[in-house]
Parts: structure tokens; C-alpha cells; sequence
């Protein structure tokens, strides 16, 4: 109670604030540019970012977001003013650094996160129904292994630069995207790579994207919001606490599609999305095992990196590595379907991500 009073985002009406604010700005920023059902997508950002670094070279989805810094360097402030900014790492490192590789190329078949998927839902995709089932479903395969006893280890405290170092490039990134801005008819600007079509090319103004995703990380932060840990809390202990928040999302972020005319129901023809039902399931559900298996999906990644989490700054590293490895190795689909080696690269990622789900289990006392 006493915490609850010190910290109101942690009560079940914060969450449930946090789940509304993030609904209703992420569709407000599709509003004011943002690709159509991707007013935050923190998959899509963190490719769109791989791309306007150089690091794949899909000609339509390059662009350093703006809303990723945010999300890190709201989390850092929150984390500083309530003295929660503490440096750790090594809870299996490169363990991390993989699930986070393929919880991307699953995010990337399905076009999604998991709020890309709660907003596709609120925007009238059906398609995305398939994709949150799917995540369910990869969720609750981890809830299996943390029964049997799936530890990664403890993380321990680190030296300050440890959980210092995705905040600077956070900060570094910032630097870079107004030193070499988006110039009309140019697709690069410097060392920075920019859409000039597709949903890289498709922007709300950089000020009003920074400050709402550093408003957005500082709530999270505060709140705890993690879509994976609301489905695990909610098959592991039967508490809806989370789940309130991402309920919350998806509800205000349809109200405020139906206000602002962006709510178009279907299943063909929805914007940067497929329909092929099984790769949709079957996407989020490799995602979703590699969120559950590394205790957080990418947006609580990112907060929990903001508050000095070394190992959460790996697994953030390795999703965009592996948003490079998408589509320089045809992982990713696209509107058109599944990419050429979708297949194959869903395959492999459920045979790691089990394979490290058996071997790190540890004897139960």
C-alpha cells in the first residue's frame, strides 16, 4: 500500500493509465505521420533504425525512429529521479543476445510487436488476431519451461558504463539524426540512410515523436508495462494486473482511431500486413517464446536497458541485428507474404529457442 502511494503508476488504475496513454498517442502519432497501424511498432522502429544505419539496405523501411531514443532516454530519467538506475549484467549475456535475434525475425514474418499487434486489432486487422494468438501461444510455452525450472541466471551489479552504454547510443543516434536530416528527393543524408517511399518515408515531426515516446519510457518505466509479462503473469498466477494495461491499450487505441477515421475493418488489403494466417500465428509465436524465455517483450526491454540493465541492452542489440539479418536474408515478408527463407528461419528459431529453454533448466530445490 505504502509503495502503491509513492509510486501510482505501479496500482492497477496506473496500469491501466499507462495501457490509454500509449493507445491514444500511438494513434495520434499515425495520425501526425506514422506509418498506418504502426503509431509505435518497437520491432519495425528498431529495423527501420538497422536500416537507416547501413546495416540492411530494404530500400523502404530505413529511418533512425526517434520513438526508440525516446523510450531509453524516458526510462533513464524516470530511473534517475527514483533512484531505480542500477547497473547489472550477467544473466547469460549472448543467450540474450540470440533470443532477442529471433524474437525479431519472428516480429518481422508477422510485420509486428506485440503492440504493433494490439494496434493492428484496434485499427481493424484481422490479421492480427492470429498474430496475438500466436503470442499467447509462445508465451505459455515459456510458462512451461519456467515450471520445469528455466533459470538464466542472476544478474549481478556492474561498473556504471555497463548500463550506461544503450543510453549513449541512444544519445548518440539523437545527435546523428539532426546532424544529417531527411533532405527531400535524397535517400541519404550523411552517414544516414532515409526512405523516400513506403513506411520508412512515413513520419510525424521529430520533436513531437521524441516527446511523446520519452513520456511514454518514463510511464513504463514507473508502471512496469510489459505485454509479455502480462499474458505470463496471467497463465503462470491467474493475476490480470498487466493484462488490464494491454486491454487498456487496444481499447483506447480504437476509440481513438474510430474519433480520428483510421479504423477500417478486415482482413485484405490492411496496410503493411499479410494474410497468411499460419506465418502470422506462427511469427508471434517464436516472438513470444523469445520474449517469455528472456523475461520481457522488446518495449520493457528497452525500459528495463534505460534503467542500467546490461543483459536487457543485449537482447535490444540483438533484435536489431537480426532485423539486418531479416531482410538481408529474406526472413521478413512483406504486404506480398512470407519472404523467400521465412520458412526456414521460423524453423531454425524454434529449435534455438528450445533448445536453450531444455538446457537452462536448473535442479529445483
Amino acid at each position: 500500500m505504502r509503495s502503491s502511494i509513492k509510486n501510482p503508476f505501479a496500482t492497477t488504475l496506473g496500469i491501466i493509465v499507462t495501457g490509454g496513454v500509449i493507445g491514444i498517442l500511438a494513434a495520434c502519432l499515425q495520425k501526425l505521420g506514422n506509418p498506418p497501424n504502426m503509431g509505435i511498432c518497437v520491432a519495425c522502429m528498431e529495423r527501420d533504425i538497422a536500416g537507416a544505419l547501413g546495416l540492411h539496405r530494404a530500400a523502404v523501411v530505413q529511418y533512425l525512429r526517434p520513438e526508440i531514443i525516446g523510450f531509453v532516454l524516458g526510462s533513464f530519467i524516470a530511473a534517475l529521479i527514483f533512484k531505480e538506475f542500477r547497473p547489472r549484467a550477467g544473466s547469460a549475456p549472448i543467450v540474450r543476445f540470440i533470443l532477442g535475434f529471433f524474437a525479431m525475425v519472428g516480429a518481422l514474418v508477422f510485420l509486428g510487436c506485440p503492440w504493433r499487434a494490439l494496434l493492428r486489432l484496434a485499427g481493424g486487422d484481422g490479421n492480427a488476431i492470429f498474430g496475438i494468438l500466436g503470442l499467447l501461444f509462445g508465451v505459455w510455452i515459456g510458462t512451461l519451461f519456467f515450471r520445469k525450472g528455466y533459470n538464466p541466471g542472476r544478474s549481478n551489479p556492474a561498473p556504471v558504463p555497463v548500463g550506461l552504454i544503450l543510453v549513449l547510443i541512444m544519445v548518440a543516434f539523437l545527435i546523428l539524426r539532426i546532424i544529417y536530416p531527411p533532405v527531400q528527393g535524397q535517400a541519404q543524408s550523411g552517414v544516414l540512410f532515409y526512405s523516400l517511399e513506403g513506411p520508412g518515408s512515413q513520419r510525424a515531426p521529430l520533436l513531437v515523436s521524441l516527446f511523446v515516446a520519452i513520456l511514454i519510457g518514463f510511464i513504463a518505466q514507473r508502471s512496469r508495462f510489459c505485454t509479455m509479462g502480462a499474458l505470463r503473469d496471467l497463465i503462470l498466477f491467474r493475476n490480470a494486473h498487466l493484462f488490464s494495461g494491454i486491454v487498456s491499450l487496444a481499447v483506447f487505441a480504437f476509440l481513438t482511431n474510430l474519433i480520428l477515421g483510421q479504423f477500417r475493418p478486415g482482413f485484405s488489403n490492411q496496410p503493411i500486413a499479410h494474410s497468411m494466417f499460419l506465418w502470422n500465428f506462427l511469427g508471434m509465436a517464436l516472438a513470444g517464446l523469445a520474449f517469455a524465455l528472456a523475461g520481457g517483450c522488446p518495449g520493457r526491454q528497452l525500459f528495463l536497458a534505460g534503467e542500467g540493465d546490461g543483459d536487457a541492452a543485449l537482447f535490444v542489440t540483438g533484435m536489431i541485428v537480426g532485423a539486418a539479418f531479416s531482410h538481408n536474408f529474406g526472413f521478413a515478408a512483406s504486404p506480398k507474404g512470407i519472404g523467400p527463407h521465412s520458412i526456414a528461419a521460423i524453423i531454425v528459431g524454434f529449435v534455438v529457442c528450445l533448445w536453450i529453454g531444455f538446457a537452462m533448466k536448473q535442479k529445483q530445490q
